[in-house]
């Protein structure tokens, strides 16, 4: 069993708590997730790297739209390594 726990700090706890609500429906048993202050903190097990990862990044891309939808970052996340996924 991998593990994996991400953390994200916001400018307060309210905004972090939205963006908690927001993707909490889409977190089913893959996700854990708690606030701690203003900090969002996220952890997720599978039995192997591939599926941490889909988790991972099925997750993230939850973040980034509720992230987006409350104004927090605006345009789109930059292609970092040049290939055709948003990372």
């Amino acid at each position: 069993m991998i593990e994996l726990t991400l953390r994200i700090e916001y400018g307060d706890e309210g905004t972090a708590r939205a963006v908690l609500d927001a993707v909490s429906p889409d977190n089913g048993g893959y996700v854990t997730a708690e606030l701690q202050g203003r900090t969002l903190v996220m952890r997720m097990s599978a039995d192997g790297a591939g599926p941490l990862r889909n988790t991972a990044d099925d997750l993230m891309a939850c973040v980034k739209a509720a992230e987006e939808a409350s104004g927090l970052v605006a345009g789109p996340a930059p292609d970092l390594d040049g290939d055709p996924f948003l990372e």
